[in-house]
């Protein structure tokens, strides 16, 4: 049994159970699915300046807490016990786009020629680490929410304004991974 878990599975399961979590959350108590959520929980509990954007009644909200909690121990005892020890497997025309840009370690989850403790002080660490996260922030804020809220749930309750998200979501990836990812490397 433990073996059929280490192995890779068919995307379309992980597709299955995350839209199934969403009528499943609506159905128990009425609850919306978002992760990006929860950091401002965590501050409304944790900051205690007066700042109106933090002054609700975040008690209502800590099942979100709990939810992401279960998302990263989920991630770490995947990581610690079920972890497939083969190569990751990446098609060969991504395999031929990435080796242009000096990216041809699968060994990890994350590319370790960006993603690696060596890089978080370089330039290309700025880049990735620290203007990415903002621009990842800035955008989930912007937005009103992260991918997961709008494609997810906002999309499944037929949301105009998370259409719109999501479209800009896509079109703001492919922009990055086609042009600003090489120029990028070209920089660096």
């Amino acid at each position: 049994m433990i073996a059929l878990i280490k192995e890779p599975w068919h995307w379309a399961v992980a597709g299955i159970l995350i839209g199934l979590t969403v009528p499943m959350l609506l159905l128990i108590g009425n609850k919306k699915l978002g992760i990006s959520s929860s950091l401002r929980h965590i501050c409304a509990m944790c900051i205690p300046a007066n700042i109106p954007f933090f002054k609700y009644e975040w008690k209502k909200e800590l099942w979100n807490i709990f939810f992401v909690l279960g998302i990263f121990l989920g991630g770490f005892l995947a990581m610690q016990f079920l972890t497939n020890p083969n190569e990751i497997v990446v098609a060969q025309g991504t395999r031929d786009s990435l080796a242009k840009f000096g990216i041809t370690d699968y060994s990890q989850l994350m590319p370790s020629q960006i993603f690696s403790v060596e890089n978080i002080f370089t330039l290309k660490g700025f880049f990735f680490f620290i203007i990415g996260g903002f621009l990842v922030g800035f955008g989930t804020r912007y937005a009103g929410g992260c991918t997961s809220g709008h494609a997810i749930m906002g999309l499944s309750n037929l949301q105009m304004p998370s259409l719109i998200a999501t479209c800009c979501f896509m079109v703001g990836g492919f922009f990055s991974t086609n042009i600003i990812l090489p120029l990028i490397f070209k920089l660096l």
